[in-house]
């Protein structure tokens, strides 16, 4: 039985892929570096640290790993500050998926898991009033391995007290559906087509979408909802 959804923000709920680019340009800045987010797919969905030493190694920046990551915190909290916007439709669809009418079956149980830290990803869901949606929220802060490692959503199951048999993840990033994979929870992917080809998807993802608007009538299939 499907008993919980959890979302990936970035690129899911957050349309903050277009901004990454910036984000990253202004940090690699600091240590001498003109970024023109030629290596965007490089980094989308991976954790902090991941993206940190990947970009590290292709610069050859000499620089602490942890104050690296600790300014890339501080530029992604300014830009989800005031920059970042909700895709179109993402409250209708929380509020759907909640009010799903049900044969004898308990509400679907909503959660997040991003690999952003708190201090950009709290305050966007609070700007948006979207924490209320959710029973559980992890960041990547909160984890030792992020993205493509399966502990966020491990520890996002292990917070709703469900199997991840009964979880359904939505993802837009190949590093966040092989998180989940690797945690044995079964994948929607909604590829941003501005910046990958859905085709890459076909293998990875149980499900494709074209939109996050088309995910509570997918959820109705597979709960039998009426």
């Amino acid at each position: 039985m499907l008993r919980a959804i959890i979302f990936d923000l970035d690129g899911v709920l957050a349309d903050s892929e277009p901004w990454w680019n910036q984000i990253d340009a202004k940090l690699l800045s600091e240590y001498g570096v003109a970024y023109r987010g030629e290596y965007h797919q490089n980094v989308v969905g991976v954790s902090y640290p991941i993206a940190v030493e990947f970009y590290k190694k292709k610069f050859g920046i000499n620089a602490p790993a942890g104050h690296m990551m600790k300014r890339r915190g501080e530029i992604a909290a300014e830009f989800f500050a005031d920059r970042v916007s909700l895709f179109p439709g993402t409250k209708e669809v929380l509020q759907q998926l909640r009010q799903l009418k049900l044969r004898r079956e308990p509400p679907v149980r909503l959660g997040l898991a991003t690999s952003s830290v708190s201090d950009s990803a709290r305050p966007f869901l609070d700007r948006h009033q979207l924490t209320q949606f959710f029973e559980v929220i992890v960041t990547g802060d909160e984890v030792e391995r992020g993205k493509p490692a399966p502990d966020i959503y491990l520890r996002a199951t292990d917070k709703l007290n469900v199997s991840s048999d009964e979880c359904l993840v939505v993802e837009d990033a190949l590093a966040g559906i092989a998180a989940a994979k690797a945690a044995e929870m079964p994948v929607v992917a909604i590829p941003d087509r501005r910046f990958v080809n859905p085709a890459a998807y076909e293998k990875q993802a149980d499900y494709i979408l074209s939109s996050l608007k088309e995910l509570p009538s997918l959820v109705q299939k597979l709960r039998g909802v009426a």
